[in-house]
């Protein structure tokens, strides 16, 4: 799995654990839904970490908790 892919599977974890939806995550975190769904979508690479960041202040967790995950550890980016 890469990073980007790994971070669209927590994004779509974050939804599932606070049954909302990404546009709702969006709005809470002050951010515009086009700007997660560009990523979601594969328009946009990676994600800024201030992004990451407002997704984790809008489901009330921190960065830490964000990349608490296994997945994380194995990612297979070839640069």
């Amino acid at each position: 799995m890469s990073t980007d892919d790994a971070i669209r599977k927590r994004i779509l974890e974050l939804v599932e654990e606070n049954k909302t939806t990404i546009t709702a995550l969006c709005l809470n975190s002050n951010l515009t839904p086009s700007t997660v769904f560009d990523f979601m979508y594969g328009k946009i690479k990676y994600p800024k970490v201030i992004t990451i960041k407002k997704l984790c202040a809008g489901a009330n967790i921190t960065l830490e908790q964000f990349f608490a995950r296994d997945y994380f550890n194995s990612t297979e980016d070839v640069y």
